[in-house]
């Protein structure tokens, strides 16, 4: 895809890419909530992104070439979508954009225990989960002999956070 660059900045660049209110959190529902199908993606967004917008931001990830698309073999009228490398390598800058708005931002606690776990666990952890995506989406070998995957790890915290609130907020028996 060619791109009308105001600059050759790699920051202006970047922006030029993930400008965008959706592009971003796309990706992120696909690397961390393991959505490939446009219906997961549609539904699965707490964000609740329109079809018609949603359906512009996977055709351009795609021509941007991070994004490929193919028909799922599972379903006829399905496709499925699968990260790049390009966008598997965007794990640490994911992980340090969840890092910052922990400390700047009014997060939630139950929906940023996975990006305090993506700055505790750090570059390990990140390559980890970038050679789990690189399996994934792109059918590249995996050891499988270290433990629980990172997303599986991440929605376990998800989920103990989410529990622990709940158990909070609730009027006592």
């Amino acid at each position: 895809m060619s791109m009308d660059r105001r600059s050759g900045c790699p920051i202006n660049l970047s922006l030029e890419v993930f400008g965008d209110r959706w592009s971003l959190i796309i990706l992120r529902d696909m690397i961390f909530g393991g959505r490939r199908h446009f219906r997961e993606l549609l539904n699965g967004s707490m964000e609740g992104i329109a079809s018609n917008i949603l359906a512009d931001r996977l055709k351009r990830l795609m021509e941007l070439g991070m994004l490929t698309k193919a028909d799922d073999p599972s379903h006829k009228q399905k496709a499925i979508y699968s990260l790049t490398e390009m966008a598997i390598t965007l794990v640490p800058i994911l992980a340090h954009l969840g890092a910052w708005g922990r400390v700047w931002l009014p997060v939630s606690e139950e929906l940023s225990i996975r990006a305090e776990l993506l700055e505790k666990g750090g570059p390990a952890m990140w390559d980890k989960f970038m050679d789990e995506l690189r399996h994934e989406h792109l059918g590249m070998p995996l050891d499988t002999a270290s433990g629980p995957s990172v997303r599986a790890t991440l929605q376990a915290a998800y989920e103990a956070a989410v529990t622990s609130k709940a158990l909070a907020t609730s009027p006592a028996a």
